[in-house]
């Protein structure tokens, strides 16, 4: 990934005379102080949220695999016919 960051002249000329003192590039310089200091923070990869990986309850499972609760309404269907119902 290619980025651009703005560096102070000051410190650009410190980083590149500590490569060198090193014997690496400026760029490896960067990406080696970069990732020893993500990983001293412990950052990980975002986790998956709670409603993604919640299971559904064996028991409904086992009926929704059973095809035993196809074709039926789900409550705002109930909800709607009786609002109809009031309503007349």
């Amino acid at each position: 990934m290619k980025t651009t960051v703005d560096i102070p002249d000051a410190l650009y000329r410190k980083a590149k005379i500590q490569a060198v003192r090193e014997g690496t590039t400026l760029k490896n310089l960067i990406v080696s102080t970069l990732s020893k200091r993500v990983e001293a923070k412990g950052v990980q990869e975002p986790r998956t949220p709670y409603f993604a990986r919640r299971k559904l309850d064996p028991a409904f499972s086992a009926l929704v695999e059973a095809g035993k609760l196809s074709g039926g309404s789900d409550a705002t269907d109930a909800i709607s016919e009786d609002r109809d119902r009031a309503s007349s």
